[in-house]
């Protein structure tokens, strides 16, 4: 009964914490700068993977099938390792589902003559000489057109 115990609680504690990683980040205030273009620069980007969300749908998959095998401490080490597999397989195909897409590495110089860098999706329109924007901060950023 105590193996039972531990086995179970090792396995909510896998998909909890499975869980938190996969949480949302606060995101930064919304910040504006203006600036120039001075340089575009063509580049290939991967879109964005959840690997969080993969591993922990594949992490509870790995509990459920490994619930189903055998009895006693044999069920709860197989669910340990079914959320541990699961999680790490689902994580896998998850990163192996980000498509890669065209982007631009865009170079700003702002208004106060700071060149900042801003790698993004690529955007018809923008010319070296243009006058942007830049919203948002860190990997949020993104340069359009004043």
């Amino acid at each position: 009964m105590a193996f039972q115990l531990h086995g179970r609680i090792a396995a909510i504690t896998t998909a909890l914490m499975l869980t938190a990683c996969a949480a949302p980040q606060q995101q930064a205030p919304m910040a504006i700068t203006q600036g120039k273009i001075e340089q575009i620069t063509p580049t290939t980007i991967r879109s964005e993977a959840h690997t969080g969300v993969g591993a922990v749908v594949g992490g509870l998959t790995g509990v459920g099938l490994g619930s189903l095998i055998g009895g006693g401490t044999g069920r709860d080490v197989a669910m340990v390792a079914g959320a541990i597999g699961g999680s790490m397989a689902g994580a896998q195909i998850a990163n192996n589902a980000a498509a890669q897409m065209p982007g631009q590495e865009i170079f700003v110089r702002t208004d106060s003559g700071v060149l900042v860098e801003v790698t993004q999706p690529t955007t018809p329109g923008l010319r070296v000489g243009q006058r942007v924007f830049i919203q948002g901060q860190g990997h949020m950023a993104r340069v359009v057109p004043q």
